[in-house]
């Protein structure tokens, strides 16, 4: 998602990375089906300290954990002002407090790892230690969350840094697109700005800005702490209660800031440049919010259509069609297609990376299938993309560090962590007569948003494009 892209999303960083055995008890038994894989997931507990903040944990016998702090903020929070100040914010707090001003020497020499990331509605800091560790994991991150205070030399080193990550950002023509499509899907709404901000707001914002911005939005009741591994549950809401249990849950004047929606537009961006080798082309009707009950046979479909790279074997034999056909015709270098869930609102669609001269053709047959999905698609393909899903679900959480993720995104986007065998008895309940009238509602005669980047001057006119959503039938 976000919450639930992260769920389902096959393709923002943290999001796409790629995750032994869901549970060290299981490992020795090779024979184990999925359904009792499924049952033997341990139950997410879950508690609420006196100010607000969630504790949500997944106990196992991991000899190592994992433990973090989701806080409901993101980039879909700022202004055009300040946009940019989450992103920012996350990295001086990694820079350490008073009392751990030697951060990363601490975390070291417990051979542990502290990462964060934000996203444009989250922002998440974790932790990954030994079991035995837990305590001061959990001590460590209180005190970045609360007592963060660095000084002017370390807001600067902070400020060089990003410039220099967002000099290196250009170079990922993924993450690019990506912001593109954004950009022109949601124009003139937050969901509309990049995670890291434009270059001159990351010059101008200062250390009053960050503090305030973290004031205004670090908030008990918006706090998630989760934890998986070898860890207890009553210890973690102990430890959570000692070290997070100060954290402010009232707003200054009573302010609490409420999310605007964030309206569609269907519209194209075009950054045309003929030095680079290749083309990247994302287009994306709206999708859904992660609560929407329509988020299954979305990504149901979104697996369907699928993913390839010239580099994967098969060929001719993959199981998408949309892979079948790009092998047969020599046509593209990639295309992933993917279902990215916000609170509210979404983008469903594909990211195509191809030749110049092939940008027409990928295009043909990507929304060809699109509409294949909306009015033909059999029983046996939606069968074989439900198994998919599946096992991606399971694949996904392979881990004590995504399995944490999951818990804190998913307790923030729903109150609670939604089971496998409940996402299992979702998608179960979909046949291909429901998939083709979902996709209908949402993707058949829409207009997209397009995002181009490259050699693209074959890219068709946004009306052809735009023709293409639907077939004319007799």
């Amino acid at each position: 998602m976000a919450a639930a892209a992260a769920v389902f999303r096959a393709g923002n960083a943290f999001l796409r990375a790629r995750r032994p055995t869901l549970f060290a008890a299981k490992r020795f038994q090779g024979s184990v089906s999925y359904a009792q894989t499924v049952a033997n997931i341990p139950e997410t507990q879950l508690s609420t300290l006196d100010n607000g903040v969630r504790v949500a944990t997944e106990e196992s016998d991991h000899p190592t954990c994992t433990v973090g702090v989701w806080i409901e903020v993101g980039s879909r929070y700022e202004n055009e002002k300040n946009n940019g100040v989450s992103n920012f914010l996350e990295h001086v707090v990694l820079k350490g407090t008073k009392k751990h001003s030697q951060l990363e020497e601490e975390v070291e020499s417990l051979g542990a790892h502290l990462s964060a990331y934000t996203s444009r509605e989250q922002t998440a800091y974790y932790m990954k230690s030994l079991a035995k560790d837990l305590p001061k994991a959990m001590e460590l991150l209180g005190d970045l969350i609360q007592s963060s205070s660095p000084s002017e030399a370390e807001t600067e080193r902070g400020r060089k840094l990003i410039l220099q990550e967002m000099h290196e950002m250009e170079s990922n023509l993924e993450e690019v697109v990506f912001d593109y499509l954004h950009a022109t899907a949601f124009q003139g709404t937050p969901l509309g700005y990049t995670v890291v901000g434009p270059t001159e707001n990351i010059k101008s914002l200062s250390h009053s800005n960050l503090a305030e911005f973290m004031n205004n939005h670090y908030k008990a009741p918006r706090m998630v702490v989760a934890a998986a591994g070898g860890i207890r549950h009553a210890e973690v809401v102990g430890l959570a209660r000692k070290h997070f249990g100060g954290v402010p849950f009232k707003y200054k004047n009573d302010a609490i800031p409420v999310l605007a929606p964030c309206r569609f537009t269907g519209s194209q961006i075009l950054v045309r440049d003929d030095a680079l080798p290749l083309a990247h082309i994302a287009i994306a009707v709206e999708g859904v919010g992660a609560s929407s009950p329509d988020v299954v046979p979305l990504s149901i479909a979104s697996t369907l259509i699928g993913n390839w790279d010239r580099t994967y074997g098969g060929g001719v034999n993959q199981s998408s069609r949309l892979a079948q056909i790009s092998v047969e015709n020599k046509l593209g270098h990639s295309f992933q297609s993917f279902n990215t869930c916000y609170s509210d609102t979404g983008l469903w669609g594909i990211h195509l990376v191809c030749d110049g001269l092939n940008i027409e053709d990928m295009l043909h047959f990507a929304q060809g299938e699109w509409m294949r999905l909306c009015t033909s698609v059999t029983e046996s393909e939606v069968t074989r993309a439900k198994n998919t899903l599946k096992t991606h679900l399971v694949a996904q959480l392979d881990g004590t560090t995504p399995t944490c993720a999951d818990i804190g995104r998913q307790v923030l986007s729903y109150g609670r962590r939604i089971s496998l065998a409940e996402w299992n008895a979702k998608i179960d309940a979909v046949d291909a007569q429901m998939l083709r009238a979902v996709c209908s509602r949402y993707i058949y005669d829409k207009c997209p948003a397009v995002a181009a980047v490259g050699p693209i001057e074959q890219l068709p006119d946004y009306n052809r494009i735009r023709s293409a959503m639907y077939w004319l039938r007799l």
